[in-house]
């Protein structure tokens, strides 16, 4: 284990040393002055191994999420839950991740990336855990909250370490490679999650990727060497981290729960809708005034940012939804167990994880990224469109080919995003924008949930009222049934008489499907976000090349202006060479 470690180290520390340097020179990340020719000459080999650990660090935060999706309405059953909160479940740790992912952020560019990394997949790791020993809904939901600030972490941290280390025209494959495990970790998740529930009970889904963390720690701590930001005093914005918190927090609960708990026409609908608003009006202002804000509004100006924002809302609720209520749908719309629910995804998996890897290749080999994310756009379109005309019978073959189009087009445009925002913006505010774009992908996708939850509620108990009108229980069985849906709960489709389930199919079958017209227009918009983002061509140089250029044009700048000082004003021309040489 010594030898492995020791080999991991020194391979780890070829991909980041100065191959133009003289060999008598040790360059460590934090004052590398590699130049692009060193960077393409990093093997795949080399680069892999330096981000290892964020690889399986993000497998195991995505793994942890998914795993436990096809399980969820056994746990929700299981533990006398509703379907408003079968929704929270999900909501809570997308809430969580949302809110908490432009704060590790604008960490990132302050604090040791490194240490943040590593927190945030403990923090996970614990939330996790003590999900899986969740005695009632409220802890589970309470537990959920835990995982998700620390997938907020890592979502937003590894992208800012891989851009740290890899150029925007390299990134293309790595970052699809990322893209690929996340698909497969998103919905293969559902499938061992199946599997491990028939087989040893849904709690030892909370337990699968503990393994897969201690491992993640120690690839991290071995294999991950990242420039330190600059040495400046730390200003964190605790204003902001609140108002945004209760910002978000009050809007997600008026929308998931108006019209169930309150009526929409109320007191309490009415503070919360207004209260949410200007808590977060005060947080725009707030963020206008502090030095260090959580999200800086001046990215706004960046068209490039801006769009790609405008477009991850759209991925957002499709990504989210699709993972949500594919399960519910196969489960409860079909009858299938956990495991064929998870077997079921498979076409989900092979268009998501492959366009995902296969694009990001051909991305970093030609270096254009805009033609396939416009038909990766289009495709999400037709995806969602598709699955909107869902029902319960409808043939698996087109359900496959429906989750393929669906999965191809995210997988070709949900890295890209985050990489075109990366390659058009200052390596200064790199953990700021990375983390924006994700933020507002999350927050998209948590409010979209939740709306296609309520109206998955609302819809299948319609559906269910008028499925059942005039029918008569001809045995105890049926009776009882009738009672359990009555009492809101989840319902265990494999106990319910053939009569009474076929209703209950067919009731889910167009529910789930009346929930995703509401991707419908926001992938419209999406469509239209990305044909208008600047074409820019992708960079060759990553984020701390860039950053080390500029700090080196300041001091050639400060030594010019010395100089001639020192000759009484005279101007002394160099050139950038000699300049460069004497800073050195």
């Amino acid at each position: 284990m010594v030898a492995l470690a020791q080999w991991l180290l020194n391979i780890n520390y070829s991909c980041i040393v100065d191959e133009d340097q003289p060999s008598s020179r040790s360059v460590s990340p934090l004052n590398s002055t590699s130049s692009p020719s060193a960077e393409t000459a990093r093997s795949a080999r080399e680069v892999f191994t330096a981000i290892s650990g964020l690889i399986v660090g993000m497998f195991v935060a995505v793994l942890s999420g998914t795993v436990v999706s096809t399980s969820l309405p056994v746990i929700v059953a299981d533990l006398g839950g509703t379907q408003a909160q079968y929704t929270w479940v999900i909501t809570a740790s997308l809430l969580a991740t949302a809110v908490s992912t432009p704060i590790w952020g604008k960490l990132a560019d302050l604090l040791d990336r490194k240490v943040l990394v590593q927190l945030s997949l403990v923090l996970f790791t614990a939330g996790t855990v003590a999900a899986g020993f969740a005695h009632d809904i409220d802890m589970l939901i309470a537990m959920r909250v835990v995982q998700g600030l620390g997938v907020g972490g890592l979502m937003s941290l590894v992208m800012v370490a891989v851009a740290l280390i890899i150029s925007p025209r390299e990134r293309g494959k790595y970052m699809g490679v990322v893209g690929g495990i996340m698909a497969l970790a998103t919905i293969g998740g559902p499938l061992l999650g199946g599997f491990i529930t028939d087989v040893w009970g849904w709690r030892a889904n909370f337990f699968v990727g503990v393994p897969f963390a201690v491992l993640a720690l120690v690839l991290l701590q071995l294999t991950l060497h990242l420039p330190k930001p600059q040495a400046k005093r730390v200003s964190i914005d605790y204003l902001g981290i609140v108002l945004l918190a209760v910002g978000v927090s009050a809007l997600l609960i008026w929308v998931s729960m108006g019209g169930q708990q309150f009526d929409w026409d109320s007191m309490t609908s009415y503070a919360l809708a207004i209260g949410s608003a200007v808590v977060l009006i005060a947080f725009v202002v707030v963020e206008l005034l502090v030095k260090e804000p959580i999200i800086p509004l001046t990215l706004f100006l960046n068209r490039t940012f801006t769009l790609s924002v405008i477009a991850s809302i759209a991925i957002g609720v499709s990504m989210f939804a699709t993972s949500v209520f594919l399960a519910q749908y196969f489960q409860l719309a079909r009858g299938a167990t956990p495991t064929e629910s998870g077997l079921m995804t498979i076409p989900m998996i092979v268009g998501q994880m492959g366009a995902s890897i296969i694009i990001g290749q051909l991305v970093s080999r030609f270096g254009k990224w805009k033609g396939w994310m416009q038909l990766g756009s289009v495709l999400t379109l037709v995806g969602v469109s598709l699955m909107s005309t869902l029902r319960y019978d409808t043939a698996f073959p087109l359900v496959a080919t429906y989750m393929f189009v669906l999965g191809a087009g995210l997988g070709m445009v949900m890295q890209n995003l985050t990489l075109i925002v990366q390659n058009d913006t200052p390596p200064q505010q790199l953990g700021a924008a990375s983390s924006g774009v994700n933020f507002f992908r999350t927050i998209a996708g948590t409010i979209g949930v939740t709306i296609m939850g309520a109206i998955l509620a609302t819809n299948v108990s319609e559906y269910i009222k008028s499925g059942f009108a005039g029918f008569k229980p001809s045995t105890p069985a049926e009776i009882e049934a009738l009672k359990e849906l009555g009492s809101g709960n989840v319902p265990k489709i494999g106990d319910l008489p053939e009569a009474v389930r076929s209703i209950v199919e067919s009731a889910y079958g167009h529910g789930i499907a009346d929930a995703f017209i509401i991707a419908i227009p926001l992938a419209v918009i999406g469509v239209i976000a990305i044909a208008f983002i600047r074409n820019k061509p992708l960079s060759t140089k990553n984020s701390a090349e860039q950053l080390r250029e500029q700090a080196e044009g300041s001091a050639i700048e400060v030594a010019g202006a010395e100089v001639g000082a020192a000759t009484g004003g005279i101007r002394v021309v160099e050139t950038d060479e000699r300049l460069r040489e004497r800073v050195r």
